[in-house]
């Protein structure tokens, strides 16, 4: 009987140690709207950065501008709203991923399969590709190895959606066009503004 006794408080203790996890992982990557991470223009943002246009509660830098569209596996679709050149050096694309589906997605596909990386289920696994000068850009990191993009993107209920951000290092001045690229979605062609 003692043996049932510890089997249970191990499970609970399991239990309670995931849900304390994932609280702090939702908290974590809420967003709260404090406008943390903004910047002057001159330095890229550090962890946890917002898009430059974006405020508290603003999806996208203008969620009413579609420049492209990305439709995946199981009614999810990711709207871009802008890619802007900043002048640190950086490239921001910010979006909008929206579950037109029947059941809870995950961004774990979308995530980079670098073993040093430590954002998880997030779109670190997001890229910017120059065709024309045969380069592709991998998303921005930080110090600790988090990507400069939207992290936590799980349990996406169908009918929900959300703001996503990456920022990407700034091709050549004179490119113009790239293309925006998920894992598990057709790329989408976009325009660089500044």
């Amino acid at each position: 009987m003692s043996i049932r006794r510890t089997t249970k408080a191990a499970r609970g203790a399991v239990a309670m140690a995931s849900a304390v996890g994932l609280a702090l992982v939702v908290a974590g990557c809420g967003g709260g709207g404090d406008g943390g991470g903004q910047t002057d223009g001159k330095n890229p943002p550090s962890r946890s950065a917002t898009p430059k246009d974006g405020g508290p509660g603003t999806p996208a830098a203008d969620s009413s501008k579609v420049i492209g569209e990305m439709k995946g596996p199981d009614g999810v679709v990711v709207t871009l709203n802008s890619v802007v050149r900043d002048s640190g050096g950086f490239v921001t694309v910010s979006g909008t991923v929206a579950n037109h589906g029947s059941r809870a997605f995950n961004a774990i596909d979308w995530r980079s399969n670098e073993t040093e990386l430590r954002s998880r289920s997030s779109i670190s696994g997001a890229t910017l590709v120059d065709k024309a000068g045969k380069k592709r850009y991998l998303v921005l990191r930080d110090t600790n190895g988090e990507c400069l993009c939207t992290t936590g993107l799980s349990g996406l209920m169908p009918g929900a959606s959300r703001p996503i951000f990456a920022q990407f290092p700034a091709p050549p001045a004179k490119v113009t066009e790239v293309d925006f690229q998920l894992p598990t979605m057709p790329p989408a062609s976009v325009r660089i503004t500044d």
